[in-house]
């Protein structure tokens, strides 16, 4: 199979990459050059913002199947559809868990009464697009400057499934981390339980918070079983670890490998660190279930957890120096 990557050099894309050139297939990255493609791939320079413009050289390639790490609105979505129809049997995009309902009730974005969970690939879809407000964006543009002004994984997902000349398979993808994750998932706990050996405080409400998470390099097998298996074709999957652990949960996990022995104590909102503060209606959790992934496509987890934390842990220590 020879697999085409649309910015896959990044944090989830290398291990992608790596996995599909590991079992055989060829792979494929298009991207802008500012961090070197994985050895045994071949590469095209190019701005996936203008992906038009290079259509002729990215048909050209012949891929039997596209994997867009960077699709960000409907409209890109739309315009990879026309490029790769005809030419691909099959586009991959990468979506998010913050497509449910459950998202906006969390924001603030959506009323009416909590989600029912676990969150399945049928569970309600949120009624309001682009969730995150224009200073969010801009924010998270700083981490992600592939995000548009249009960013929302809804449209995105309506046409990739709803396109006729081109089949498609959709990933929501949970919360990702790992070594060089952009958004340093652990950083704030591991930081708080390094500066002070005896008690770390937690803001009750997002301490028994419950989300989906998922190692990168396991997040990497779900992408590459999904675009190597034709039964993918045409589905949903939801991709995270089979349990939703709450931000309590997590910190243990993360004293437990580091052997942090001081205690943690949930406290009410005001009395928590203001950067264990954090807005929203906690009371919505994300429970997500990924079952059909791993009955369908007989996905599992090829790193431990534990072994994923210490690996994250590592990595965040290494950067800071400690």
């Amino acid at each position: 199979m020879h697999a085409l990557l649309i910015g896959g050099t990044g944090f989830i894309g290398s291990h992608v990459a790596r996995r599909l050139m590991n079992t055989g297939n060829d792979v494929t990255i298009f991207h802008r050059g500012q961090v070197p493609a994985p050895p045994g791939s071949r590469q095209l320079i190019g701005d996936r913002r203008a992906l038009i413009d290079h259509a002729a050289q990215l048909r050209a390639i012949g891929p039997d199947v596209v994997i867009d790490f960077v699709l960000s609105s409907g409209r890109q979505a739309r315009q990879a559809i026309d490029v790769f129809q005809g030419c691909a049997k099959r586009v991959i995009a990468l979506s998010s868990c913050d497509v449910y309902r459950a998202c906006g009730i969390l924001h603030g974005t959506e009323s009416g009464e909590l989600q029912p969970l676990p969150l399945t690939e049928s569970s309600e879809i949120r009624t309001n697009l682009q969730t995150y407000g224009p200073d969010a964006l801009r924010r998270v543009r700083q981490v992600f400057p592939w995000i548009d002004d249009e960013y929302d994984k809804i449209p995105v997902e309506s046409e990739i499934l709803g396109s006729r000349e081109l089949p498609g398979t959709v990933l929501r993808l949970p919360m990702v981390y790992g070594p060089g994750d952009p958004l340093h998932r652990f950083k704030s706990v591991l930081t708080r339980m390094e500066a002070d050996s005896k008690v770390l405080l937690m803001e009750e409400k997002l301490a028994a918070w419950r989300s989906p998470r998922g190692y990168v390099e396991n997040v990497a097998q779900a992408i590459a079983l999904a675009a190597t298996l034709d039964e993918a074709a045409a589905k949903v999957y939801n991709v995270a670890e089979p349990e939703s652990f709450s931000e309590l949960e997590w910190a243990v996990h993360i004293a437990a490998a580091i052997g942090w022995s001081g205690r943690i104590e949930t406290v009410p909102f005001d009395s928590a660190p203001e950067d264990a503060r954090l807005p929203g209606n906690f009371d919505q959790h994300w429970v997500v279930d990924s079952s059909r992934i791993r009955e369908e496509l007989a996905y599992q987890e090829p790193v431990v957890r534990r072994e994923a934390i210490l690996r994250t842990v590592y990595w965040e220590r290494e950067r800071s120096g400690t």
